[in-house]
């Protein structure tokens, strides 16, 4: 009984530090399919850019950068996660198949990228409001972007305006990923 007490215990401790905070604990699926992710299953332990996506928008050009940054940076522990949102002057209007389609062929987008999700204030879906809440502030337009460190929480967060290579995301990004839990 006592190694069984032991064992339930070491498997709990797993569990919880496997996960640090509460922000990333949520499931949403990859875009396109049925598949769930668990965000922090999934992404324990890395750095995280959460940017709000949109295919139709005068800032998509930035769905290139995105991708270098998680092809330069991938291997030291980033990964960009996109989440579609149709919120700002429907923007992203198409299915998710097409959205997948328009984000690979024309901007050759490997990172993860998940299902349509609101994140306009009044609506947005819990994982927004966590953002929001820890940032002080909900996105204004597609391409907001919000930097969460190894250990899960919020580092900062950039604007709409903030290109991926700019000086000030690759300084937090490079700060991030030297910092250990």
């Amino acid at each position: 009984m006592r190694s069984l007490t032991t064992i339930i215990l070491c498997l709990l401790s797993i569990t919880a530090l496997a996960c640090k905070g509460t922000l990333l604990d949520h499931n949403f699926k990859k875009l396109a399919s049925s598949e769930e992710v668990n965000l922090c299953e999934a992404y324990s332990g890395k750095v995280v850019l959460v940017v709000n996506t949109a295919s139709k928008c005068g800032f998509t050009y930035q769905y290139e950068g995105l991708e270098k940054l998680n092809e330069e940076y991938g291997n030291e522990g980033l990964v960009v996660l996109g989440f579609p949102s149709n919120d700002f002057r429907g923007q992203e209007p198409g299915t998710e198949e097409e959205i997948q389609d328009f984000c690979r062929l024309t901007y050759g987008v490997k990172f993860p990228m998940f299902e349509k999700t609101t994140v306009k204030k009044n609506n947005a879906h819990p994982f927004y409001h966590g953002l929001a809440d820890s940032a002080g502030g909900y996105p204004q337009w597609n391409f907001h972007k919000y930097l969460i460190g190894r250990d899960g929480e919020l580092i900062t967060d950039f604007s709409t305006r903030t290109k991926p290579y700019d000086d000030v995301i690759i300084g937090a990004l490079e700060k991030a990923l030297q910092e250990n839990i």
